[in-house]
């Protein structure tokens, strides 16, 4: 990694503990890491692929949870054949929890038409209320409360907005203590404690023998102890540092980081306290009975283009814009005084904490091979920094000298214009721009979900694990995720809301109205 930066591109609140670097954190090139595991033979696990995440492995996109079928574990499920034996969770109704961007959008959109002008803003407004009126019943009082029968622990463990101590410390009961009694308010109509929700359906079957409720980590031992885990996904980390683009805020963890109530008020955890986190999450993991363990690296939550950089580069070669906004707040329009944003040296500070991050995350993979154990590191990270558009493809000054572009699969790269990580864009000839990230510029796209599958299974493959049917799948070639499929699937790819045009003046005027973005992964009202 290249050297520290200078003092004043250092952002004075920054901790001690935080190692700025004038570049990023290369990728590790090799999974294995250079470790060599020999697996003594073994039956094959009753449970081929369990997950534990946060909303990447839950399935959000566009601001709900909602097609968990098409999250990247379902994803790889139906790559391995499992599709009907691959237990995860469902959210029907209005679009899913908390509040999906796509499905209001294209409501809007059928009563109003798809160009809202101004004059047609009341009526729309009026339509707002009914529709979020009706998600919030639902969910709050409606079908929507009734997590379904407790058929067994499922595979898919992500919870959205989860961080370390969430995985570690709560649980299904833990959730419903939470709730309460929901409001009914006219005005503030959002669903109360989604999040908590959202995660009931997740866990309400996680118990042990004795009827305790588990964790995430304690129901993926459960799973192992139930016959056994082929393969394990961990992907986490990222609700460690992401409300600083979704609140436009950066607040380090300090005391209570570990408590569940206390740690709320943080926005992105200190390396030394992501460390301490980690090492608890990596000894329950140890104790989980898994073939094979797949880690994946963090990525730089300020690539996410619900932050926009505004004002130009600041320094030539940098890879930072002075500051940070909302993506409907063009750069005239842009006021430090007045607008939400974070600065270029509290971004810098950001993505600098997460390369720690990285850095115990690699070095947990790394103990656990020379251990013995079967655990491969996936570069969540490197890919989306090898996919940032306005950060490294637009602006080759600013790559470091491990960076290569990212080669998008052939069904991907047909597309016009070929997805890229700017917001989604879309008019009446649809999509101008975007499609790496879904509507509530955060979480990937169908198809995006996509090359994280695909890039799993590579590892898989490369592990041993086996995918029958599948071209490659008997050791013959390549492993492929059938991306054709979600292309077809993928409605934000193929027909986006032609109100999603540029100026992105829509989803200014609903964050506005309902307070969207800043509510996105917050898990209390």
């Amino acid at each position: 990694m290249a050297g520290a930066v200078a003092d004043e591109l250092r952002d004075p609140r920054t901790p001690p503990d935080v190692e700025i670097r004038s570049e990023a954190r290369e990728p590790a090139p090799d999974p294995a890491l250079g470790i060599p595991v020999a697996l003594a033979p073994g039956g094959e696990p009753r449970h081929r692929l369990v997950a534990i995440g946060d909303s990447l492995t839950h399935g959000f996109q566009s601001g709900a949870v909602f097609r968990t079928d098409l999250s990247y574990p379902a994803i790889i499920a139906h790559t391995l054949g499992i599709t009907g034996r691959f237990r995860h969770p469902t959210y029907p109704g209005h679009g899913g929890l908390p509040f999906n961007l796509e499905h209001v959008i294209r409501a809007l959109e059928a009563r109003h038409g798809s160009r809202l002008e101004w004059w047609r803003l009341p009526a729309a407004a009026v339509s707002l209320r009914r529709e979020m009126d009706a998600i919030e019943d639902w969910w709050e009082r409606g079908p929507g409360t009734d997590p379904g029968p407790a058929t067994g622990i499922p595979h898919n463990l992500g919870i959205f907005g989860w961080d370390l101590r969430d995985v570690l410390s709560q649980t299904a009961d833990g959730c419903r203590r939470q709730l309460g009694t929901p409001v009914d308010a006219a005005l503030r109509q959002v669903v109360e404690h989604a999040g908590e929700r959202a995660a009931i359906r997740v866990l309400h079957a996680a118990r042990g023998p004795d009827g305790r409720a588990l964790t995430p980590l304690g129901a993926a031992r459960a799973l192992g102890r139930d016959g056994g885990i082929e393969t394990l996904v961990v992907m986490l980390g990222a609700n460690n540092a992401l409300q600083t683009v979704t609140r436009l805020d950066v607040t380090w963890s300090d005391d209570g980081y570990d408590d569940l109530e206390a740690k709320r008020r943080f926005t992105v955890w200190r390396p030394v306290h992501f460390a301490r986190e980690l090492e608890q999450v990596v000894a329950q993991v140890r104790a989980i009975d898994a073939r094979h363990v797949l880690w994946a690296t963090v990525p730089h939550v300020t690539i996410a283009p619900i932050a926009r950089g505004v004002g130009g580069k600041g320094r030539p070669g940098s890879r930072y814009f002075p500051h940070y906004t909302r993506p409907w707040i063009a750069d005239a329009d842009f006021d430090p005084a007045q607008d939400p944003h974070v600065t270029a040296a509290q971004a810098r500070a950001v993505d600098a904490a997460i390369d720690q991050y990285n850095t115990a995350i690699t070095a947990a993979v790394a103990a656990a091979r020379r251990d013995g154990r079967d655990w491969w590191l996936v570069e969540l990270c490197g890919i989306l920094d090898r996919l940032a558009s306005r950060r490294y493809v637009q602006d080759p000054a600013a790559r470091p000298d491990w960076w290569t572009p990212y080669p998008l699969p052939p069904e991907l790269a047909a597309l016009d214009p070929p997805p890229d990580t700017r917001m989604l864009l879309a008019g009446a000839s649809g999509r101008a721009q975007g499609g790496i990230f879904s509507l509530d510029g955060v979480h990937p796209t169908t198809v995006a979900y996509g090359v994280i599958a695909q890039e799993l299974v590579d590892v898989m493959a490369r592990a041993g694990v086996a995918f029958p049917g599948r071209p490659g799948g008997a050791g013959h070639g390549p492993v492929r995720v059938d991306l054709a499929r979600l292309v077809e699937r993928d409605a934000l790819i193929g027909d986006p809301p032609a109100s999603v045009r540029p100026g992105l003046a829509l989803l200014g005027w609903l964050d506005e109205q309902a307070d969207v973005f800043a509510r996105l992964l917050h898990r209390r009202p």
